[in-house]
């Protein structure tokens, strides 16, 4: 008897000793609306949770009592310390006021363990001319671990190609590598059945520097299936001030909308607010079945009065909002010059009211038109607190690229939030360095080392480069399939989905000679030489637009429009900087 009694009570002492408690709750703002991926901090575990889709969290804990700190993009920290047998109700402040302090900014590659004093020579001297601080080499025994976001951003191809068809330099600034790699969507290969992501790479010698390797990693997310995307509330916010009454304005964005709306589904819904000399619900909420209404309304659109930005911003927010479809594709489109003149003007305070809406799950692509006053940098922030997208329209035939032949890209998310990890083995790799993402000065200098994820659209192919210093100098000693050479890890959530995920892909160590490089790759090597040309990097003065054109010339596929035409681009490149060095060789010599 005196055994049984022992058991049960070590049974129950035991018991206590694994027993598990649950923290629950919702988490809402001052309005009483749920706040979605809203970010919980476990103090007990350190672990990182998020709220679902109702701003509901539910999170198991070993003891009846923990402590947690919730954060979110424009809304105040909140800490407390939480009981298990109290279902919690959560509201978060507003941050979002002109006077208050506004969400960090957030980084586009951040390599872990570099320290500010490490980044800040890079700024030093005649670099900082650019507000963007191109990636350095750093070494993989020290930082064997960097990370960069993922997008769909192909703005920057388009606004070069402008510069270059008029006749003029390129602002170093206005070159992000990525997005030019971006626009071509090289060698689209589907992921498996029930993979979200396909995965591939290669190694090869590096065309600019003979002593180091050039590693391209491809990733193609899966295509959704446009009969079964849920439905789209669609609100087209669209500038309508004096700025916009050019023919490369306000009238290509006319075209531009008009061929987006031939996509348009039934059950797909679409408004238009405008901002000018008015703000307002210019079409109310009308079903995409009803084409010629919503045409219609486009075309009697007319240029005049200010730029209230900011108000339109806000007026567009709200109707998305008041017609928000769960699990749906609700999305505010952003169509400017971005030239906004009236309200509230810097990008930190635009940022934080982008952020603020976002949390509801209206997301936001932006679409820049126009030369003169346009401001990319504005849009490509706004786009990037809106967890969503920017392009940029520079004539019809690239309208029709963007809103038509990749509209299920531009328009339809398949995972948000997205950033790559990057480790690499230093016993194989000495330095490397990332190509492209560079960050700009701002956000270096806001020490927040937190990656602003982004958005993956449907059937996008990227291509990731990085140039490497391998640790035995020579590349011959490469033995094909050695194992533990590098890891990438995506991370990234499913529309609608609070949820974390991850795909894996571990590179096989094997080298290839570059001119055996499938076609694709050679390609995207060219592109990087051209943008890197553009920004004078430090990386090419050994290569000449010669270099980069023949490289384009052997890989260039004759039946893709948009390669064809970046040969021609590159000839123009070449004979507008090369004028440039005469003219500053004439007046150093007068000197």
């Amino acid at each position: 008897m005196k055994t049984i009694v022992a058991i049960i009570f070590s049974f129950f002492i035991a018991s206590s000793s694994f027993a598990q408690y649950y923290l629950r709750g919702e988490i809402k703002d001052e309005h009483n609306n749920p706040l979605s991926n809203v970010k919980i901090l476990l103090h007990s575990s350190g672990y990182i949770y998020y709220s679902g889709n109702a701003g509901g969290f539910g999170i198991t804990v070993p003891n009846p009592y923990d402590s947690i700190t919730v954060s979110a993009d424009g809304f105040q920290t909140f800490c407390a310390k939480l009981s298990a047998a109290r279902y919690q109700y959560i509201t978060l402040k507003v941050l979002y006021k002109p006077s208050t302090n506004l969400p960090a900014n957030r980084l586009i590659s951040f390599t872990k363990n570099l320290r500010p004093e490490d980044w800040q020579r890079w700024t030093s001297g005649a670099e900082t001319y650019s507000s963007l601080v191109e990636n350095e080499f750093v070494s993989a025994f020290k930082f064997p671990e960097t990370s960069f976001a993922v997008n769909i951003n192909k703005a920057s191809y388009s606004n070069v190609r402008r510069f270059i068809n008029m006749g003029g330099m390129v602002p170093p600034d206005a070159v992000r590598i990525e997005e030019m790699l971006n626009y071509f969507n090289f060698d689209y290969t589907p992921p498996i059945v029930d993979s979200n992501f396909s995965f591939n790479s290669y190694m090869s010698d590096c065309p600019w520097n003979p002593d180091n390797l050039l590693l391209f990693l491809h990733i193609c997310a899966k295509k959704a299936d446009i009969e079964k995307i849920p439905p789209a509330n669609l609100v087209f916010l669209i500038d309508v001030s004096g700025s916009m009454d050019l023919p490369n304005r306000l009238p290509l964005l006319k075209s531009a909308f008009n061929l987006l709306v031939k996509n348009l589904r039934q059950k797909d819904t679409v408004s238009i607010v405008v901002y000018g000399s008015t703000v307002g619900v210019w079409l109310p909420p009308t079903s995409g079945s009803e084409k010629q209404k919503i045409l219609k309304s486009i075309e009697e659109l007319n240029p005049g009065g200010s730029t209230p930005g900011e108000a339109g911003i806000r007026a567009a927010y709200r109707l998305a909002k008041s017609q928000l479809v769960k699990g749906g594709n609700n999305r505010v489109i952003l169509a400017t010059d971005g030239d906004f003149n009236v309200g509230q003007s810097t990008d930190e305070e635009l940022e934080g009211l982008i952020s603020m809406y976002r949390q509801w799950g209206v997301y936001l692509t932006c679409l820049g038109v126009g030369m003169g006053n346009y401001k990319d940098s504005k849009l490509e922030v706004l786009a990037r607190r809106g967890n969503g997208n920017f392009a940029y329209l520079d004539d019809e035939k690239e309208a029709e690229k963007v809103l038509m032949r990749e509209f299920t890209q531009t328009i339809y998310a398949v995972a948000t939030d997205a950033y790559l990890d990057m480790s690499f083995n230093p016993s194989i790799v000495k330095d490397y360095r990332i190509i492209g993402f560079d960050n700009k000065l701002r956000a270096l200098a806001d020490t927040a080392n937190e990656i602003q994820g982004g958005e993956i659209g449907s059937g996008h192919s990227l291509v990731a480069m990085f140039e490497l210093h391998p640790s035995n100098s020579n590349v011959e000693d490469v033995r094909p399939g050695k194992k533990g050479f590098a890891k990438a890890i995506l991370n990234y959530r499913l529309p609608n989905d609070s949820t974390p995920r991850q795909s894996f892909y571990d590179f096989p160590y094997s080298l290839t000679a570059f001119n055996e490089l499938p076609a694709s790759l050679r390609f995207a090597s060219s592109t990087v030489m051209f943008g890197s040309l553009l920004k004078k990097s430090q990386y090419m003065q050994r290569v000449s637009w010669d270099d980069a054109i023949e490289v384009a010339n052997q890989s260039v596929d004759m039946n893709d429009p948009a390669q064809k035409e970046f040969i021609a681009l590159l000839e123009k490149a070449k004979k507008i900087y090369a004028k440039e060095k005469k003219r500053k060789k004439v007046v150093n010599n007068l000197n």
